[in-house]
């Protein structure tokens, strides 16, 4: 019981900082307490309402949500969930685990990339997305307090 105890503090952790608690709950599951990959995600699934929705608010008080892109995302963002869900139900547990590790690794290298071009000191220039509002703060905010440092 501890270690799904453990496991649900790194969920929440995760999910409080908007990375989603899957990221580590899933892999905590399956590999650390041999979880079946198929009931790990729907765990992770009924974790991930409760979490969400609490961060969700408080982020909004903190005005940190951005609510024209929000309407934007979460239509296909549904959509895509419905179908991947069908679909997830057709896979074997081993072809699941392995494309969430290939998602993981993705995410991983992109993330590293990011921290070694920070690293040596080169500005990333433009964001991946157009949008500013879902990877720099609200005018609302404490400029000083969000800004970027940036290398001259």
């Amino acid at each position: 019981m501890f270690w799904y105890i453990l496991a649900g503090l790194c969920a929440g952790v995760c999910g409080g900082m908007g990375m989603g608690g899957g990221t580590l709950l899933i892999p905590i599951l399956t590999l650390a307490l041999g979880v079946e990959q198929h009931m790990a995600q729907a765990m992770n699934l009924l974790v991930f309402i409760p979490t969400a929705v609490i961060a969700l608010i408080i982020h909004a008080k903190n005005k940190l949500l951005d609510y024209k892109v929000f309407f934007v995302i979460i239509v296909p963002a549904i959509a895509t969930a419905v179908l991947t869900a069908l679909l997830v139900g057709q896979i074997q547990g081993k072809t699941l685990r392995l494309i969430f590790a290939i998602f993981l690794i993705l995410v991983g290298i992109f993330e590293l990339y990011k921290a070694i071009k920070a690293v040596i000191g080169k500005k990333i220039k433009k964001p991946i997305l157009k949008s500013k509002s879902a990877l720099y703060p609200s005018k609302n905010l404490d400029s000083k307090k969000y800004a970027l440092k940036q290398s001259k």
